[in-house]
């Protein structure tokens, strides 16, 4: 007598479960992930063993390269454009809308104020070729400290990072210091890479 071969469903599976959990994991990221900034120059910060964290908005960040050129940034779009409004009428420099838009999206830069405007106009394959001589810092044209007294008038909640290169000259890095005293700002950090600390010894 033949066998009876019962009829076998093949299995399937739902795939909907899985589509939404792909969903789900891609709109996380892209909320949560935050892109570093594309600096003009590397710095190599030097190290130390303090956990202190930076808040994750209103910092504005002062880079000292090796050679000792100084860099601006700060976060922000709405107040860096409110800011770079505020400085053009200082030195009655007419910024463009869309001067303004590119200056609000720009990361850092070093160039003396008169130097923005012919920088900004470049598209940003340009200025990565544009060799950046740093904001002036010296006695007679401390364009530095401008812009720290107008980024505090757009922001007053401002918290200022110095991150500097280990192998920066130490006059540079004391003259950027005095120009913060002298604005009455006293409050500031120092950025560094994360060293472990010393190991305790086993019981």
């Amino acid at each position: 007598m033949p066998k009876i071969k019962p009829n076998r469903a093949s299995p399937s599976l739902d795939m909907t479960p899985m589509v939404d959990l792909a969903f789900l994991l891609v709109t996380f990221f892209m909320l949560t992930t935050k892109f570093t900034s594309d600096d003009p120059v590397a710095v190599d910060m030097p190290k130390s063993i303090s956990e202190i964290r930076l808040p994750d908005s209103n910092i504005l960040t002062i880079l000292i390269s090796k050679d000792g050129r100084v860099f601006y940034n700060m976060d922000n779009k709405i107040k860096r454009a409110q800011l770079i409004k505020e400085i053009g009428t200082k030195y009655n420099i007419n910024f463009t809308p869309g001067q303004v838009s590119d200056f609000a999206i720009l990361s850092s830069f070093g160039l003396p104020i008169g130097n923005l405007p012919q920088f900004l106009d470049a598209t940003p394959e340009e200025r990565k070729l544009i060799e950046q001589p740093g904001i002036p810092t010296d006695s007679l044209n401390n364009q530095l400290a401008d812009w720290l007294v107008y980024s505090r008038m757009v922001n007053p909640q401002l918290r200022i990072a110095i991150k500097g290169d280990g192998a920066a000259n130490y006059p540079v890095v004391k003259r950027i210091i005095n120009t913060l005293q002298e604005n009455r700002i006293s409050r500031f950090n120092l950025i560094t890479n994360l060293e472990s600390g010393p190991v305790a010894a086993a019981q």
